[in-house]
């Protein structure tokens, strides 16, 4: 966190701070929420979606803004990191519904079923497997029947014909720019850019508006503010430079795309 940050940090008791306030935390802190879930996400099966361990991350990020206590001495980066942390790893613990028994017995199988076509060197029988497994027939039949569905796949998927992707997470949510993930992070690149734009001085932010929100040309610009046409190129082109600076600082170098001018 950068220093002009610090003293509003240590005085970010829930009840003292304003939304404005509460808000510049939150995107201050974005990149520590995506920094976490990365690292988490890397240690998870594949079917764990990025975008849900995000979302749960800036959940906890608001939660510890809410409760955080600067009389305890402590950091709010430092606290903020295991809040966040810890609701993630909570969602992942929801995220496993089957019985420890039942992920128990579907992890002795593959083991047992692995274990025995090595010995083989073909598929194994079920007779085979469940001698592996020290059990009796009906006994596995059970065991198969009680962890069926365990191991769910993933709506991201391909199909297992010929009929190429089968992507069902685009087909049951359209669009993939209307995805809750996308809408989330287009949202939270708006307020980003917003607080950006804010920081910038007054004659270049009017430049950037009437440029790209009026769609005036430069000379039209030109004439309204009574500068020469090069004179508010110029401006728009260090405005831009400034936006691009402060958005690394604010936003992850992955978190978004800037568009040429």
């Amino acid at each position: 966190m950068n220093a002009a940050a610090e003293p509003l940090e240590f005085a970010s008791h829930s009840e003292n701070l304003s939304s404005g306030e509460r808000e510049r935390l939150i995107l201050e802190h974005l990149p520590q929420v995506r920094m976490l879930a990365r690292k988490i996400h890397g240690r998870v099966p594949e079917n764990v979606s990025f975008d849900d361990l995000v979302s749960t991350g800036i959940l906890g990020l608001i939660s510890a803004i809410d409760h955080f206590d600067p009389t305890r001495h402590v950091r709010l980066k430092t606290y903020a990191e295991h809040r966040i942390a810890g609701a993630i790893l909570d969602s992942l613990r929801r995220l496993d519904w089957a019985p420890r028994q039942q992920r128990r017995h579907a992890k002795q199988i593959d083991a047992a079923i692995a274990s025995t076509t090595q010995c083989l060197h073909r598929s194994p029988t079920e007779q085979e497997v469940a001698t592996e497994l020290n059990l009796t027939v009906d006994r596995y039949h059970q065991w198969q029947v009680d962890t069926r569905g365990v191991n769910l796949g993933r709506l991201e998927s391909k199909a297992c014909d010929d009929s190429g992707n089968r992507d069902l997470l685009r087909v049951l949510s359209g669009d993939a720019h209307e995805w809750p993930s996308a809408l989330l992070e287009r949202k939270e690149l708006q307020h980003t850019l917003a607080s950006a734009i804010s920081e910038i001085p007054a004659m270049e932010k009017t430049v950037l508006s009437m440029h790209y929100h009026d769609e005036l040309t430069l000379r039209e610009i030109a004439m309204i503010v009574g500068l020469h046409e090069s004179r508010i190129s110029q401006l728009r082109a260090q405005a831009i430079l400034r936006l691009r600076v402060s958005m690394k600082k604010l936003w992850p170098a992955t978190g978004y795309r800037t568009q040429a001018a």
